[in-house]
């Protein structure tokens, strides 16, 4: 584990590869997301056009004014009830929700799901970033679906992306933390390949020894490792092998967004035309965002931003456990009110110190 990974969960038990929804309802009768251009990596939307931005905000500007209009728009907020959603607490700080799976996953089963959520809050200042990382199975109150057909009761807090898609998963996150969020962007881990293979690999340090399960069945040593595109995904995916499963599969995750902000902080791509091009390409063409949001706002935001100022959490847990049939992770409600309530307010040292 990094120095700059901190995880607020509890005790974890081994977590079951479990990607059927709450109550037996398959992710494949929602309404299938569309094949989208954007559909591949938001991170960068956060952590990388920032360093566009740092290079030259002048020459930035053009740059993404001219990839903006291909980023493919969502209405995250479309018959989110006004009157359900928090108010806003600390009106310069901002909240964005990122929505991620992975298609080319060998344990897709298809459907739609969000195998990945992120609360990502930046402070006033934009001086820094704070990822809080909720488990897909994290066991919470799902309001009900548009169509009236799925939700309002309790289930896996992924459930309410197959049974409402974006706006529900915006209701739900927000009733379950308490936060309002402010933009949407959605990822698929796959497009991680590209991004890595377009900044000429990254460097991953592993806390142990390890054999993926998928083949080629690379063999991954402790301690320092360079990782093309490929590599690197096949990293991030893996958590079968480990006590605490899902939650090892997010400290990869974690890992791997911030070797990509590092590397193309260090990397030089800035002063390389081709390999500019080649990097903002791989990274826009796999971006949807909500309709209000604006990437060249968002770089000139987040200039600042760098791996030595983003830190990772993860949502407080008291661990897994059974709900009927399904391995579920039970939030850990008290220490969750506590640590949301200082993201609502944009108290960072408070969210700094619940994560300890």
């Amino acid at each position: 584990m990094s120095e700059r990974q901190r995880t607020v969960a509890g005790p974890h038990e081994s977590i079951s590869n479990s990607e059927v929804e709450p109550g037996g309802a398959e992710t494949g009768s929602a309404p299938a997301p569309r094949r989208r251009r954007g559909r591949r990596i938001l991170l960068i939307t956060l952590l990388v056009l920032a360093l566009l931005a740092g290079g030259g905000v002048g020459a930035a500007a053009l740059y993404l004014r001219s990839v903006e209009s291909d980023v493919e728009r969502v209405d995250a907020f479309e018959g989110v009830p006004q009157e359900a959603r928090p108010p806003v607490a600390a009106a310069d700080a901002m909240n964005i929700m990122i929505l991620g799976s992975d298609s080319r996953d060998p344990e897709t089963t298809g459907g739609s799901r969000s195998d990945t959520i992120i609360v990502a809050h930046l402070p006033k200042g934009r001086k820094s970033a704070q990822l809080i990382s909720i488990p897909r199975d994290t066991w919470v109150h799902v309001p009900r679906s548009k169509d009236g057909q799925h939700g309002d009761r309790d289930a896996k807090i992924n459930a309410a992306y197959a049974w409402g898609g974006v706006p529900l998963m915006v209701q739900t996150v927000e009733q379950f933390t308490k936060v309002r969020i402010d933009h949407v962007a959605i990822v698929d881990f796959a497009g991680f390949k590209e991004i890595i293979d377009a900044l000429g690999g990254i460097d991953i340090v592993s806390d142990r020894d390890f054999t993926s399960i998928h083949p080629p069945f690379r063999k991954f040593a402790k301690g320092v490792q360079h990782m093309d595109g490929e590599t690197a995904l096949d990293y991030s995916r893996q958590r079968k092998q480990f006590p605490d499963g899902d939650f090892a599969r997010i400290r990869h995750q974690q890992q791997v967004i911030k070797a990509i902000l590092d590397k193309a902080a260090s990397g030089g791509i800035l002063t390389s035309p081709g390999k500019l091009n080649d990097f903002v390409k791989a990274s826009t063409s796999s971006v949807s965002v909500d309709r209000g949001m604006s990437l060249l706002d968002m770089a000139t935001d987040l200039r600042s931003l760098r791996g030595s100022n983003l830190a990772f959490y993860t949502s407080p847990t008291k661990g897994t456990g059974r709900v009927g049939t399904e391995s579920v992770v039970f939030p850990d409600n008290a220490k969750a009110r506590t640590f949301y309530d200082a993201v609502r307010r944009d108290a960072v040292s408070e969210i700094t110190a619940a994560g300890k």
